[in-house]
């Protein structure tokens, strides 16, 4: 289905598969994930960047306007991630629009589903998580919410995104990273493998 430009739709059900066929297809020795987004489904966007954070197949980032919400941790889950010096990003708590019941329970869920979030950020970056914590719970920047909206040198400078770059350095990137990695499959002798 196609959905009107002002819906927020993240169509995990098509990328989670295609991740899966890349990492198994013995002819892709590499993948380029490029990001713009404003963000979207905690759930899914954590799915798909657990996804290519436990990859064999080489992979690079490249941020590319924004990477905000639930964009960051897609950006940080390659083995290289980049910025373009034109991008931002963004951190803030997670949330959630329609009917919330005002119940302890509720802000406990959301809370975990932080953590989670942080843990992820954290295990697939330098990020220090203190400063990653200072980052989303910053009261101070933004009007009509809490977070940071941070430039491609900060995301560097905090270890966020390991380095500035432009869609030619990404490629060199991941050309390096498959020219380095050992083969992700072996030949086996048709005696051994019984074939």
């Amino acid at each position: 289905m196609i959905f009107p430009d002002d819906t927020k739709t993240t169509k995990y059900e098509h990328v989670i598969p295609a991740l899966i066929a890349i990492e198994q297809d013995r002819d892709v020795e590499g993948l380029l994930i490029l990001l713009n987004t404003m963000g979207g489904d905690v759930e899914a966007g954590l799915a798909i960047a657990e996804m290519i954070a436990g990859m064999r197949t080489p992979t690079v980032s490249l941020v590319l306007g924004g990477g905000h919400s639930i964009g960051v941790p897609l950006a940080v889950s390659a083995d290289v991630s980049m910025i373009v010096p034109s991008a931002s990003m963004t951190m803030h708590p997670v949330r959630t629009n329609g009917l919330v019941l005002d119940v302890p329970q509720t802000a406990i869920y959301f809370a975990k589903i932080q953590e989670r979030v942080n843990r992820f950020i954290t295990r697939n970056s330098r990020i220090a998580s203190e400063t990653l914590e200072q980052m989303i719970m910053n009261t101070q920047e933004l009007a009509t919410d809490i977070g940071t909206v941070i430039s491609e040198e900060e995301a560097v400078v905090c270890d966020l995104i390991d380095q500035i770059g432009t869609p030619h350095d990404a490629v060199e990137a991941l050309y390096h990273a498959i020219e380095t990695t050992a083969p992700r499959y072996l030949d086996v002798p048709a005696s051994v493998s019984g074939a």
